[in-house]
C-alpha cells in the first residue's frame, strides 16, 4: 500500500488503436464510504471522435481497512467521487440480485496482485463521451463522461497496477455494428473486463435482441475469458432497449446496472428533472454522466469489499438466448476486400473510425466485391449536406435492398449500418453497389461490408 503520493503510468487506447500515457497522481487520506445492494459474495466460491480517454484523475480519499486477524482484508477502499445518488435511488439501478460477480471479482484480484489489467467499454455516443448541457451541470465539479469515471475506479483503487483502458464507443452505432467490430476494437487487446452499453441505440426488436445476445456471447467466449458488465442507458423520454437486454443479462447471470430505471424513479419522485439529466433527451448531461459513473463506482466498491468471498470463475458455458448468426461477424473494407470491379468508386479515407473505405462522387457506381457470407450488411457514411444519395445493393445480380445515405435534416453526419441480405447457409457471393436510377444525390461513402 502506498504511504505517500506516487505516480502510476496508465496506457489509454481509443477505438482505432490510438494510445496515450498519463501520469496519475494519487494520495491517501483517511475516509471510506460503502454501500451494499444485491449479494456480492458467493458461497462457492475498457481522444478521438471514437472515444474519450481519461487524461486526469482527481486526488481521491482512501483509507486502509483491516479485519482483525485477516491480512487479506487490507483494502484501499476509495469512496465515490460524487454523491448525487441517494441509497434508495441506487437500489433502483442495482436491482438484480441474481447476478454473478465471480468473474468481476477475479479481475479485482488480478489488479490487487499487481498484474496488468485491460478494461474496455464498447457502446454508442454516450460511451464515446458525448455530454449534453443540463440545468444543474454547475453542481458537477468535473465535466467527465461516465467511461472516464469507470476507468478511474480502477486506477484509484489499484494505484500501483498497470492498466490499459480502451474506449470503443462510436456515436450513433448499435449492437449490430458492435458485434461486427468488437473483435478488432476490443477483443484483439485481450481484455480482462468489458462493459457493454447499447440500450439507447438498439431498438426493442427481435433483431436487436439477437445482435445484442451475439455480441455479449462473442465477448464471453473470447480467448481472454473476460468478465462482462452490462449498462442499461435510456433517454429521458423513456426510450430504451433495456427490456431485451435484461433478458440476455439474466440468461448469462451478468452484473447489470440500469441508469434508465434509476432516472425514471428519480423523475417520477421529483428528485431530478429531465432538463437536469439531459439537454437533448438522449445524451446525459454532466450530472447524468456523473450519476452513471457513481452507480458504477458503488457497484464495484460493493464487490471489492467482499472480494475474498468469491472463488474462481468457471469457463463460460451457457446456452445462447438467440441463434448465433453473428458469431464470426467481421467487416470487409478496402484494405482486404476481393474487388473484381471498381466501377466509378475510388478508395477513400472517409472517417477516422473506419478509414479504409470507398467513395463514389459521379457515375453509376458499379463496385463489385466477392465475399463469403450468410448475412450481409452495408456500413456507410450518411451526410446532412444533401449531396449523398440512394444506392442499390445486389447479391449475385439479385436486388437485395437500397441504402439511403441522405441524412438531410438529421442531427449530423453519421456512421450507419443496415443489414440487406440473409440466408440459411454461407456461400461465395458477388456484391454489386449501384446508384439508384432516381437517386437524389451522387455521393456515396462506403465504409465496408458487414459479413457473417
Amino acid at each position: 500500500m502506498w504511504k505517500n503520493a506516487e505516480e502510476a503510468v496508465i496506457v489509454l487506447r481509443t477505438r482505432g488503436g490510438n494510445m496515450k500515457k498519463t501520469n496519475i497522481v494519487l494520495g491517501i487520506v483517511a475516509a471510506a464510504v460503502m454501500l451494499s445492494s444485491c449479494s456480492k459474495g458467493n458461497e462457492t466460491g475498457v481522444t478521438t471522435q471514437t472515444g474519450t480517454v481519461v487524461n486526469e484523475t482527481d486526488t481521491s480519499q482512501s483509507v486502509e481497512t483491516e479485519q482483525p486477524g485477516d491480512d487479506k482484508n487490507i483494502r484501499n477502499m476509495v469512496p465515490s467521487l460524487t454523491d448525487f445518488v441517494p441509497d434508495e435511488m441506487y437500489a433502483a439501478a442495482d436491482r438484480w440480485p441474481s447476478c454473478d460477480d465471480t468473474a468481476l471479482a477475479a479481475v479485482m484480484k488480478k489488479a490487487e496482485a499487481g498484474e496488468k489489467v485491460v478494461v474496455a467499454c464498447i457502446g454508442g455516443s454516450i460511451t464515446q463521451g458525448t455530454i449534453s448541457n443540463g440545468s444543474r451541470d454547475k453542481d458537477v465539479a468535473a465535466r467527465k463522461p461516465y467511461a472516464d469515471i469507470f476507468f478511474e475506479w480502477w486506477s484509484d483503487t489499484f494505484p500501483d497496477t498497470e492498466f490499459e483502458f480502451i474506449n470503443a464507443g462510436i456515436g450513433g452505432t448499435d449492437s449490430y455494428l458492435g458485434v461486427h467490430r468488437v473483435q478488432k476494437d476490443v477483443l484483439d487487446y485481450e481484455p480482462d473486463l468489458v462493459l457493454v452499453e447499447f440500450s439507447v441505440n438498439d431498438e426493442d426488436s427481435l433483431f436487436y435482441k439477437k445482435t445484442y445476445d451475439n455480441l455479449v456471447r462473442k465477448i464471453l467466449k473470447s480467448d481472454s475469458d473476460p468478465a462482462v458488465m452490462l449498462l442499461y442507458m435510456g433517454q429521458t423520454n423513456g426510450a430504451t432497449a433495456q427490456g431485451n437486454h435484461v433478458f440476455v443479462g439474466f440468461n448469462y447471470k451478468l452484473p447489470m446496472l440500469s441508469y434508465t430505471s434509476m432516472i425514471n424513479d428519480m423523475m417520477s419522485q421529483g428528485v431530478y428533472t429531465a432538463a437536469e439529466l439531459s439537454g437533448d433527451e438522449v445524451h446525459p448531461s454532466a450530472l447524468g454522466h456523473a450519476m452513471t459513473g457513481e452507480i458504477l463506482w458503488k457497484y464495484l466498491n460493493n464487490v471489492y469489499e467482499n472480494v475474498d468471498s468469491f472463488g474462481e470463475p468457471e469457463k463460460f458455458d451457457i446456452a445462447a438466448v438467440m441463434k448465433e448468426s453473428y458469431s464470426d461477424a467481421d467487416i470487409i473494407d478496402s484494405s482486404d476486400a476481393d474487388v473484381t470491379d471498381m466501377g466509378s468508386f475510388e478508395k477513400k479515407r472517409i472517417c477516422t473510425q473506419f478509414p479504409y473505405g470507398w467513395e463514389c462522387t459521379e457515375g453509376e457506381g458499379g463496385l463489385e466485391i466477392r465475399a463469403e457470407f450468410m448475412n450481409l450488411g452495408v456500413l456507410y457514411f450518411a451526410t446532412i449536406d444533401g449531396r449523398s444519395g440512394q444506392y442499390d445493393i445486389y447479391v449475385d445480380g439479385e436486388y437485395a435492398g437500397t441504402i439511403n445515405a441522405d441524412f438531410s435534416g438529421g442531427w449530423g453526419n453519421a456512421i450507419k449500418a443496415n443489414q440487406v441480405y440473409t440466408s440459411d447457409e454461407p456461400a461465395e457471393h458477388t456484391v454489386t453497389i449501384k446508384k439508384s436510377p432516381d437517386s437524389t444525390g451522387d455521393l456515396f461513402d462506403l465504409l465496408g461490408l458487414l459479413v457473417s
